[in-house]
């Protein structure tokens, strides 16, 4: 046996029995998929005695550095969709949560996402900037800072809780009528 590694040889070819080009290893015919990545997080909020905050975070990392988002990000291997909220909670905002519902799925194509928003609650007020938030904030609705929004599917989001709050159960929304999440 050979102590080099093997070095794959992909490339972009139409497989057998597809319609679109693919990543085709021209040794073997292995196919790698390319497939949209599915992203996680919340609308999260608490009570507090001047009346309901939500939780945002100013971004610290690119894209978007220094803009306000809800705490969200990528679903790991072996995740599912509600703990991965949940841990990116407490990534970006060292905020635990207690899902309430799916509120929305997002298609976002132009940078192949998909993206599922929950409705939560803090199950603890204490919140504080993970590595990636330069900030965190809990706010009342009329503080947030629309012109710092970080992405448009943080506003959707935004208003379909607010549309969804005083509603036990509800269909998940999706993306807005003609919108797609373009900047």
């Amino acid at each position: 046996m050979s102590s080099e590694t093997a070095v794959p040889n992909f490339a972009r070819a139409v497989p057998r029995g597809d319609d679109r080009e693919r990543l085709v290893c021209a040794d073997c015919g292995f196919v790698a998929y390319e497939n949209p990545k599915i992203v996680v997080g919340a609308v999260a909020t608490v009570e507090r005695p001047e009346g309901l905050r939500i939780l945002m975070c100013r971004r610290a990392i690119e894209p978007r550095r220094g803009f306000w988002t809800l705490p969200a990000g990528y679903l790991e291997l072996g995740e599912d969709p509600a703990s991965g909220a949940r841990r990116e909670a407490w990534e970006e905002a060292r905020a635990r949560l207690e899902i309430d519902q799916l509120l929305a799925v997002y298609a976002i194509p132009r940078i192949s996402q998909v993206q599922l928003i929950y409705r939560a609650r803090l199950a603890d007020p204490a919140v504080s900037a993970g590595p990636e938030s330069a900030e965190v904030a809990l706010l009342a609705w009329d503080e947030i800072p629309w012109g710092e929004i970080a992405f448009p599917s943080v506003i959707w989001a935004l208003e379909h809780w607010r549309e969804t709050r005083h509603q036990p159960a509800f269909a998940p929304k999706g993306n807005p009528p003609g919108e797609t999440g373009k900047m």
